[in-house]
C-alpha cells in the first residue's frame, strides 16, 4: 500500500500543448455506444433511442495527480475541464481511531467534504456540491454568453452561486423556499448570479420544472443535473481522493442519496481506477441510503424493479416536509435510465438502506462528539445506516469501508466567518411556475 501511495504522489500531470478549449476526452453514450466530441454543454446523445447517460473516456488511462494544481484540479487528467478556475476545494480522506472504535471497523475511512480547517478541508459552502460546480464551469468554453440555469434543493444552489460569483459567470439559481437557508456566504454575491425562490408548498421538482422552462428560452442554458458529465466526474473526485489516501479501492462505499448522481460518479471513477490496474480489480459495493419517510429509490430497489415507484406529487411533498435531510428530496431521480442508480447498484452488488430522523440525529451528534465537527443531516443518514449495517452483520469486520460525509462543518464555518444570507432576486408562488408572466419576470432579471 505504501508503494502505491508513493507512486501516486510522485507523479505529476505534464502539460500538453493544446489549442485553447481542446478536449482530452471523448464522450460515450451508455445506451448506444456512440462516441463524439464535446462542445462543453452536451447533455444527451446525438442519436435517438431510449434515455441513457453520457460518460467520459479520457486519453490518460493512468491515475495521475497534478500536485501543483489547486483543489480538485489535482485530478484534472480525469476531469472534463479545459481550464482551472479559482476558489475550488477538494475532498479530504482520513482514518479515524474514534469512529473505528465506535463501528468496530478498523479499516473505516472518512471522505470528508466540507469546511474543517484542522483537516485542511476548505469547501466554503460545506458540501461536495462544490466539486461538481467548479467542474461544470471549467468544462464550458472560455467565451460563452448564455446564462447557466441551475435547479437545486439548496446545497447545489449554494455551490453554483459561489463558483459563478467568484468567476463572473452569469447564472440563474432556482430553489424552493426551504433551500434558501443553505445560501449563506462570507461575501456578497456578484450581481451576475440571480436567485429565484419558489414559495409555498413546493419542492426540488418544482424548481426543476421552472428551470426547464427558462432553459428553453434563447440565451439560457440548462446545467443538466446528472446528465452533465462534468457534474459526475467532479463528484467522482471523492473516490479519487480516497484511493490517493488509502492506496486501493474500498470494499464498501456508504452515501446518502437524493438523485444518486454522487453514487453514479464514484462508480464511474472506480471503473477508471480498475482499468489503471494498480488499485484493485473489484468495484466497491455501493451502500446507499435515504431518509424515512421519503424513500422512493429504496422502495423501488427493494422491489427489484427497474421502474421507479410512482409517487403522488402531494404525498411526496408531505413526506419531504417530514425528513431531516431536505437535500435528499428528488421525486424524479435518475434511477431507471441506462447507467443510472438501478444499474450501478446491480453491477456493484450494492444495496439501499434507510434511517429515520431520530437515527439521523443520533448519528450526527455521535459523529460530532467523536470528531469535533458538525455534519449535515444527509451525512447523518449515511453514518446511521453504516452503524446499522455493522449491527446486522452486513459488513465483514476487516473490510475497507469508505463513508462519504457529503457535507460537514456548516456551523463551524458560521462561527469562523460572518456569513451573509443571500436574498432572492425574485419570489415565485408555486402556482405561478407555468405562467408566461413568470417567465418574462425571470428573463427580465438579466436585461
Amino acid at each position: 500500500m505504501a508503494a502505491l501511495n508513493y507512486r501516486i504522489a510522485s507523479e505529476l500531470v505534464r502539460e500538453v500543448e493544446r489549442p485553447k478549449d481542446a478536449r482530452h476526452y471523448t464522450i460515450v453514450c451508455d445506451a448506444c455506444g456512440a462516441r463524439f466530441e464535446d462542445d462543453g454543454s452536451t447533455l444527451q446523445c446525438v442519436n435517438t433511442h431510449e434515455p441513457g447517460l453520457l460518460r467520459t473516456e479520457y486519453e490518460e488511462r493512468t491515475f495521475k495527480i497534478d500536485q501543483r494544481a489547486e483543489g480538485l484540479y489535482r485530478y484534472r487528467a480525469w476531469l472534463p475541464s479545459i481550464r482551472n478556475l479559482s476558489g475550488s476545494g477538494r475532498t479530504v480522506t482520513y482514518r479515524s481511531d474514534a469512529l473505528s472504535r465506535i463501528t468496530e471497523l478498523p479499516n473505516l475511512w472518512i471522505a470528508f467534504n466540507g469546511y474543517w480547517p484542522e483537516k485542511d478541508a476548505w469547501l466554503a459552502t460545506s458540501t461536495f456540491k462544490e466539486l461538481e460546480a467548479f467542474t461544470v464551469l471549467s468544462r464550458r468554453p472560455r467565451k460563452h454568453d448564455d446564462v447557466l440555469v441551475v435547479a437545486s434543493a439548496g446545497n447545489t444552489a449554494a455551490a453554483f452561486a459561489r463558483a459563478c460569483s467568484l468567476n463572473n459567470v452569469h447564472c440563474l439559481i432556482v430553489v424552493p423556499e426551504f433551500g434558501l437557508q443553505n445560501l449563506q456566504f462570507s461575501d456578497l454575491l456578484n450581481p451576475c448570479v440571480k436567485i429565484v425562490s419558489i414559495v409555498g408548498f413546493t419542492d426540488y421538482c418544482d424548481a426543476m420544472t421552472l428551470a426547464d422552462r427558462v432553459s428553453s428560452v434563447d440565451g439560457f442554458l440548462a446545467e443538466g443535473g446528472v446528465r452533465n458529465i462534468a457534474r459526475r466526474d467532479g463528484l467522482g473526485t471523492t473516490m479519487l481522493n480516497a484511493v490517493e489516501a488509502i492506496g486501493r479501492i474500498p470494499d464498501y462505499y456508504f452515501q446518502a442519496i437524493g438523485s444518486g448522481a454522487g453514487a453514479i460518479a464514484v462508480y464511474e471513477a472506480a471503473k477508471r481506477l480498475i482499468d489503471d490496474g494498480g488499485f484493485g480489480n473489484n468495484l466497491p459495493r455501493l451502500m446507499l441510503s435515504q431518509n424515512l419517510p421519503f424513500v422512493p429509490i429504496y422502495t423501488s430497489w427493494k422491489s427489484r424493479q427497474r421502474d421507479l415507484v410512482k409517487i403522488d406529487a402531494e404525498d411526496g411533498k408531505k413526506q419531504i416536509q417530514q425528513i431531516a435531510a431536505h437535500v435528499l428530496s428528488n421525486r424524479k431521480p435518475p434511477y431507471s435510465i441506462k447507467g443510472g442508480v438501478f444499474d450501478v447498484l446491480n453491477e456493484t452488488e450494492g444495496d439501499m438502506l434507510v434511517a429515520d430522523n431520530i437515527e439521523t440525529l443520533h448519528a450526527s451528534r455521535l459523529f460530532e462528539q467523536a470528531e469535533g465537527i458538525d455534519i449535515d443531516p444527509a451525512s447523518g443518514v449515511a453514518f446511521a445506516t453504516l452503524m446499522k449495517a455493522v449491527r446486522y452483520g452486513q459488513i465483514e469486520p476487516d473490510a475497507t469501508v469508505l463513508l462519504n460525509i457529503t457535507g460537514g462543518g456548516r456551523y463551524r464555518s458560521w462561527l469562523d466567518k460572518k456569513m451573509i444570507p443571500a436574498r432572492p432576486d425574485l419570489l415565485v408562488d408555486g402556482s405561478e411556475i407555468t405562467s408566461d408572466e413568470t417567465l418574462e419576470r425571470i428573463i427580465g432579471l438579466f436585461r
